[in-house]
């Protein structure tokens, strides 16, 4: 496997470092670490800046001798884990240059830490992991849980889903896994979907008859998962639940104790999630433990 480790040094950072760590990687396996340091000549434009021009080169220094101890720090760990270990510093936006590197490097997972130094603009654009697993050409492993050993997989049967589920039948690294299909229902009242109650010509039985279906579907969709996985040498067991999905999803790892939630997701990005939302989002945002997103692309849609 080809791996990319993003790191700045901070716990979560430290938190994704302990869980590439504690991974069984396949033999051959090539982990590559690298760090962003944030570009400093932008501040040269400023009218004030050229008595503090010494300054900013100096810290500028003192940012890439920093990242360069971070990642000497993360590659000296992970050379006892029998992979080979490469190691880089860019400059740029950390969420840009870490989807680009992979990009080149062919990565078939990025691990990346849930949130690093830069709590304000994590507040106002958005977290470097979530831009990542918006743009990356590949699954994105957002660490939170220093371990991957119990796993809640989502499932309800669509293209997504079901891509997730090829990645931990492919990928070893799930071998030793115990893994829970979950599949989460929504059996909402047929007013909630904006109509009125007047306009809804069904009946209670009829109603009550769909629901039941809405049901017995999503448990077929957890079990045909769960064997699936089982067919291919995996632990797995199959659950139902009702609710909201994220809602649902986030709530079942809690109550398992699991280490990560795997989910597929459509790829959305800019306003078609800001109008629609996305599951998978919801989830990398709201959840205690890690999270693997398995991007599924529109066809057609850019590299």
């Amino acid at each position: 496997m080809r791996v990319l480790l993003a790191t700045d040094g901070s716990a979560p950072a430290e938190t994704a470092l302990e869980l590439t760590r504690s991974i069984a990687w396949p033999e051959g396996s090539t982990i590559r670490v690298v760090s962003v340091i944030e570009p400093v000549e932008a501040l040269l434009s400023a009218a004030w800046t050229p008595a503090l021009a010494q300054d900013i080169e100096q810290q500028a220094e003192e940012l890439l001798a920093s990242a360069e101890v971070v990642l000497e720090h993360a590659a000296r760990l992970l050379a006892t884990s029998g992979v080979t270990v490469e190691r880089e510093v860019f400059r740029g936006r950390a969420g840009s240059c870490v989807v680009e590197d992979a990009t080149r490097f062919g990565a078939d997972l990025i691990i990346i830490g849930s949130r690093g130094h830069g709590s304000i603009s994590s507040m106002l654009l958005g977290s470097v992991s979530a831009e990542v697993a918006d743009h990356a050409p590949c699954p994105v492993l957002v660490a939170r849980a220093p371990r991957l050993t119990r796993v809640v997989l989502g499932a309800d049967g669509s293209e997504y889903a079901l891509a997730a589920e090829e990645w931990l039948k492919r990928w070893p690294i799930f071998g030793q896994a115990a893994i829970e299909v979950t599949s989460v229902a929504y059996v909402g009242a047929p007013w909630t979907s904006g109509l009125a109650l007047s306009a809804y010509s069904g009946s209670a039985a009829e109603y009550a008859a769909a629901g039941r279906q809405i049901l017995a579907d999503h448990h077929q969709a957890a079990e045909a998962a769960a064997g699936r996985l089982r067919s291919a040498g995996l632990r797995a067991t199959a659950r139902l639940a009702e609710g909201d999905a994220a809602q649902e999803l986030i709530r079942v790892a809690a109550e398992d104790a699991a280490d990560a939630i795997v989910i597929g997701t459509h790829g959305r990005t800019g306003m078609a999630r800001l109008i629609m939302g996305s599951v998978a989002r919801n989830v990398m945002l709201h959840a205690h433990c890690s999270v693997l997103i398995v991007r599924k692309p529109h066809q057609g849609a850019a590299a």
